[in-house]
């Protein structure tokens, strides 16, 4: 800062300003203003702060003080300031010191008495008084002071400057005089010691000066925008900017974070500036050292795909360059127990995602959020890597980041959630988000609303029960996960290509799942006899998994469990089968086991396109040569196996459908439990949605409720079902349909009714013909046990013969006996011998001009026409 001069006006006296009491000194009393002190020093300020004047010294005395004149201007042609005060009235001349000989101090007196004549200033009668009221001393409560100003601009006038962020202020048009505190800033300052002295911190007095030569005496507004401690914290606003904003730019203070969340005018324009400055290094900064200053530009901001969820606080992410790289969130703290480390000596079980409140939220908060996704990635700071100390584990090297999604910080959407909490440092500490402000103003809003961590509510509680490994609580579970049919999951772990740890979030259990059907290249693993060493292509394997399913929602189909108490079955995602992808990708070779399940064909034609292209685990594979083996063809026999069956629907075709005698019972006690659960829980008229190829369960006209799938929509009044037990199709209202729950699902019993048709029989193509077949099929079989053999099979169904049971004479036959229908002869060998007593009974009819014949053979004219063969 440049020097500075105090110059007395020689040879005038204005009245004296008013003074506090010195502290300390019980002896000293406050002094008032005197008359017109206060106008005189305000005429004064309104003329010349801000201005260039010229002054000439006339005395200096003993202890330094100088005595002269000041012309406002450049030089002495300008208006002389003491002519200007007595003119006014705001000063008297001293005459004791006066010589004839000076026209300067005769012009005085001159002025002087002119002022007196025109009853100017202190010369009139009365006033001049102003009663100026120390805030500090005469306001009980400053916080409702401030409150009562709400936060609208005040005009003032700057009395004082004590450093670059706190000043005194004349609040007008009430004369209160304040101290105050630049909110969200702090100068450097001078620290006084014990004897006195005031010692300055670097660039203390500069940046006092700087705010000195903008502010001092000027007429600003200040917007007062808390009370802490008894200290006022505001914002000066002078028609040339904001102060705060100007010292920050000029590295002449820096951001304070306990005062930042009240200033009103935006916190991140006081980070922008304070962020300007430090990119400058000037001031304060000269030696700044950003904390990704070492890191290249594409290390710095990048966009990465979420692979994982650590806990609550952490993410692993998937580079564009396919490397993989864990990011944990900035300023932020996970929720945590206190006493942590001591509940992991007592419970060696202790699992810190279901046994900390709220970690489990957390991590759910997050899982659903972005797993999979595309994130925007801004690195804070590095941390440090600290070794373990006193009561303190040890941390790695942290690559601590801002990340972001569709605009989204996540870090502060998790904090105004109260999902976790926001670190505080100390001031110096520059390694912290670059959203620092907004996490503390998510913070402050999650407690005001009670969320989450700051909830006054009881915590959540997590009992998850393990059963990886526990053989029999597993052999326990296995038949519910069974009967389950498809189950959602939560992959928690992948261990290795198929083998996983799952969540089942309805049953509230951990498991080990073994994918079915596939044999996976084994990863290295500790065995009793040392370390076993990872196949080819696990790690592969496992990494496939990971990127496929880790921490996605899937379902899983549980066939079987092993000795050890891990399940065995199927898994789904977005309906991926995990081990036909793992096997069409070259990671997995099919196992025999596969042979008896529905995704037998699937396995073995992707091993076969992979075997060809010999990709991967087949980079090595020989093809065996095939033996050529001769075989003899055998004429096959006719079999007849009639089993007993129970008709319940026959089509207008002639199809019908059949249910077998012997899971009778099973479908009786199924519909008996099923219907006891509704009648205990009667599902809610309308709440289901029908969906084509949907099963669900029905209200038929008896009232009573059956399982159904739904085979079109026309709309919701017109829902076609067909049910699957007894091979009726009606339309039906969706209010009387309703879910069907997974214990009464297709794999506890498969659909009863399946459907057939009659073997060597040709249906006659004119209606009315048809009817009378019909209804004499329904009159004599249908609601009725029958035997029913399996001849050969067709496009659409099985050909059978049928038989009454109770006379066992072949219902088929009977037709064509009566010339209801006529015979389809097949050609295969095996069968002839029943054709030829078909095509008996057929000339039989025909001879005796029964039913279709009793016009005679109409299959000799326009057979083609007529849709007739013979």
């Amino acid at each position: 800062p440049p020097p500075e001069r105090q110059i007395n006006l020689s040879n005038i006296r204005a009245g004296a300003i008013a003074r506090r009491a010195a502290q300390g000194q019980p002896d000293t009393k406050d002094i008032p203003d005197e008359p017109w002190a206060f106008q005189a020093r305000e005429f004064l300020r309104k003329k010349l702060i801000g201005k260039e004047v010229c002054f000439t010294v006339e005395i200096k005395t003993a202890i330094g003080r100088e005595y002269g004149m000041v012309y406002l201007g450049k030089d002495t042609a300008g208006e002389n300031i003491a002519e200007s005060l007595v003119n006014e009235g705001l000063a008297t001349v001293r005459r004791e010191g006066i010589r004839g000989n000076n026209p300067e101090q005769a012009r005085l007196c001159e002025l002087e008495d002119q002022a007196k004549a025109s009853k100017k200033g202190m010369w009139s009668e009365g006033g001049g008084t102003h009663t100026i009221r120390d805030l500090k001393y005469t306001i009980e409560n400053p916080r409702n002071f401030v409150d009562s100003s709400h936060q609208k601009p005040v005009n003032a006038i700057i009395e004082h400057v004590r450093d670059g962020s706190v000043v005194r202020a004349l609040l007008l048009p009430d004369y209160y005089l304040v101290t105050v505190m630049l909110s969200g800033v702090k100068c450097p300052t001078f620290k006084r010691e014990a004897d006195g002295t005031e010692t300055p911190e670097p660039f203390a007095a500069e940046a006092k000066f700087f705010t000195e030569s903008r502010l001092l005496q000027r007429d600003v507004q200040i917007i007062l925008e808390s009370c802490h401690n008894q200290i006022i914290l505001g914002t000066i606003l002078h028609p040339n900017g904001n102060i705060t904003e100007l010292l920050l730019k000029e590295g002449f203070a820096r951001c304070v974070d306990w005062s930042m969340a009240v200033y009103t005018q935006g916190a991140e324009k006081l980070r922008a500036a304070e962020r300007s400055a430090k990119e400058r290094k000037v001031r304060i900064w000269k030696d700044y050292v950003a904390p990704t200053a070492n890191l290249d530009q594409k290390d710095r901001q990048f966009v990465a795909k979420v692979m994982q969820v650590i806990n609550a606080d952490a993410l692993v992410v998937k580079l564009n360059s396919g490397e993989y790289k864990t990011i944990h969130l900035s300023s932020i703290r996970p929720p945590r127990n206190e006493g942590e480390e001591k509940n992991k000596d007592k419970d060696k079980r202790f699992r810190p995602l279901y046994d900390i409140p709220y970690m489990f939220e957390a991590r759910e908060f997050l899982r659903k959020k972005l797993i999979g996704k595309k994130v925007n990635v801004t690195v804070d700071y590095i941390r440090a890597a600290t070794g373990p100390g006193e009561g303190t584990p040890a941390f790695s090297e942290r690559t601590c980041a801002t990340v972001t999604i569709g605009g989204i910080n996540i870090a502060e959407a998790l904090v105004s959630k109260g999902l976790a909490t926001v670190i505080r440092y100390r001031q110096d500490d520059d390694q912290r988000s670059s959203h620092y402000d907004e996490l503390l103003a998510a913070e402050a809003r999650a407690i005001k609303n009670g969320k989450g961590l700051h909830s006054k509510k009881e915590v959540p509680i997590h009992r998850v029960a393990d059963i990886s490994g526990e053989t029999q609580k597993a052999k326990q579970f296995l038949p519910f996960l069974q009967r389950a049919g498809r189950s959602e999951a939560v992959v928690e772990y992948v261990f290795s290509g198929s083998r996983l740890k799952l969540y089942m979030p309805k049953e509230t259990c951990l498991i080990t799942f073994l994918l079915a059907g596939i044999e996976c290249p084994r990863s290295s693993r500790n065995t009793p006899g040392g370390v076993q060493v990872a196949e080819p292509f696990s790690d592969e394997a496992m990494l496939f998994t990971k990127e496929l399913v880790l921490q996605r929602e899937v379902e899983v189909e549980v066939e079987n469990m092993d000795k050890a108490g891990n399940f065995i079955g199927w898994l789904h995602i977005e309906g991926v089968n995990l081990s036909v992808a793992l096997v069409e990708n070259a990671l997995s070779k099919v196992h025999f086991t596969a042979e008896r399940s529905a995704y037998y064909k699937a396995l073995v034609s992707a091993e076969d396109a992979c075997r060809q292209k010999k990709e991967k685990i087949w980079a090595n594979y020989e093809e065996k040569p095939v033996e050529e083996v001769v075989h003899l063809s055998e004429e096959k026999e006719r079999v007849a196996n009639y089993r007993p069956v129970f008709v319940t629907e026959i089509a207008d075709t002639l199809h019908f459908y059949a249910q077998d005698v012997e899971t009778g019972a099973q479908l009786e006690s199924l519909m008996e439990t099923m219907r006891a659960e509704i009648a205990a829980h009667p599902p809610v008229e309308g709440s289901y949605a029908a969906r084509r190829g949907d099963y669900c369960l029905a209200k038929f006209a008896d009232g009573e409720w059956y399982r159904a799938r739904v085979e079109k929509v026309e709309s919701p009044a017109k829902v076609h079902v067909f049910y699957i037990d007894y091979g009726n199709r009606e339309v039906v209202s969706s209010t009387r349909l309703a879910a069907m729950p997974p214990a009464f699902g297709t794999r506890t019993l498969p659909a009863q009714a399946t459907e057939y048709t009659f073997a060597f029989i040709q249906v006659p193509q004119d209606e009315d013909a048809r009817a009378d077949v019909v209804d004499c099929v329904v009159r004599d079989i249908q609601n009725s046990q029958c035997l029913l053999n399996v001849e050969y099979s067709g496009a659409t169904c099985p050909h059978v013969t049928i038989q009454f049971g109770d006379t066992k004479d072949d219902v088929g036959l009977g037709l064509v006996k009566e010339g209801l229908v006529m015979v389809d002869v097949r050609k295969e060998k095996h069968l002839q011998k029943i054709v030829s007593v078909k095509k008996q009974s057929l000339n039989s009819s025909f001879s005796h001009q029964l039913n279709i014949w009793r016009y005679g053979d109409f299959r000799a004219d326009d057979a083609d026409e007529f849709g007739y063969r013979r």
